[in-house]
């Protein structure tokens, strides 16, 4: 009786940058268990493909002009639960970390990494196992003196509602919650960032990617 081998892990890929997508894709292809059924320069057009795709893992950019890897990863997850997400990105800030995992992505990885790195990352996340590469974990460790805490995922709802421009009154009805409480939520962001203007958080909002794929 001959033994079946597992079926390859099927990998989307999702950037918007056409050489780093080729490049990725090159890489991944020389893996027998591994199996590229897509790359796509658009998160609109994967999203619409999907089901056709039909991925195991994707590999998500996180800034993509259309509509932003966050919001993607959100839309993915909603239609097909049991996809792995992992976030390939040039940022290694904390707050884009902390972002990509609270929004449900299994893994972070920078852009950078060795090529191997990639594969070991996909193997993990098909694991169950999150995935942080050397420089994503080092960016979320607190430095010497500092302890800044992430913010939740209701927290950062309130905060793209308040760098739209939005009254505490406009996102209280929106989300359908009280002022006071929309009012302590923008206390605790303001706290959690070390931010005490409105203008500093929608400046923070806009550098860290928060507006992503709303049209601001």
């Amino acid at each position: 009786m001959t033994q079946t081998s597992p079926d390859p892990i099927k990998v989307l890929i999702i950037d918007d940058h056409p050489m780093v997508a080729e490049g990725i894709q090159s890489i991944l292809e020389s893996y027998e268990d591994l199996s590229v059924v897509g790359s796509c320069n658009s998160a609109r057009d994967a999203i619409a493909r999907l089901d056709h795709f039909d991925p195991d893992v994707i590999l998500m950019d996180l800034n993509m002009p259309d509509m932003g890897g966050l919001t993607a990863t959100e839309i993915v997850l909603e239609r097909r639960p049991g996809t792995r997400i992992l976030i390939l990105s040039m940022h290694d800030s904390a707050e884009y970390i902390s972002s990509a995992l609270s929004h449900g992505a299994m893994g972070y990885i920078l852009k950078d990494v060795p090529t191997d790195e990639i594969k070991q990352a996909i193997d993990a996340v098909m694991a169950g196992d999150q995935y942080l590469c050397t420089g994503a974990r080092g960016s979320l460790q607190p430095k010497e003196g500092e302890a800044r805490e992430a913010l939740t995922g209701r927290e950062q709802t309130i905060l793209l509602q308040l760098a739209q421009g939005k009254s505490n009154k406009d996102v209280a009805t929106a989300l359908d919650i009280s002022v006071r409480t929309v009012e302590t939520h923008r206390k605790n962001i303001k706290r959690k960032l070390g931010i005490s203007s409105t203008a500093g958080l929608t400046r923070y909002a806009m550098e860290h990617g928060v507006l992503q794929g709303t049209g601001i």
